[in-house]
């Protein structure tokens, strides 16, 4: 099963609570700002995202959504 996630990049404060939780380690913090002055969460890789929604469970600005493909 495949999956794919949307940040929102002015939502996310990087906090990274995401970037820890992934199980298969395809998020980072971006070397940009965004308009609050943080450095959002991107995504790396998806072509490795499963869609377990462990990153959207974890983000306390429900920044992130994740759809799974079947």
């Amino acid at each position: 099963m495949k999956g794919k996630i949307t940040i929102s990049k002015e939502l996310c404060k990087g906090c990274t609570f995401c970037v820890t939780a992934c199980p298969k380690k395809i998020l980072r913090l971006s070397k940009e700002f965004n308009s609050s002055g943080y450095f959002p969460a991107i995504v790396d890789n998806m072509e490795l995202c499963t869609g377990c929604a462990m990153c959207a469970e974890m983000c306390p600005e429900i920044a992130i959504e994740v759809w799974r493909e079947q």
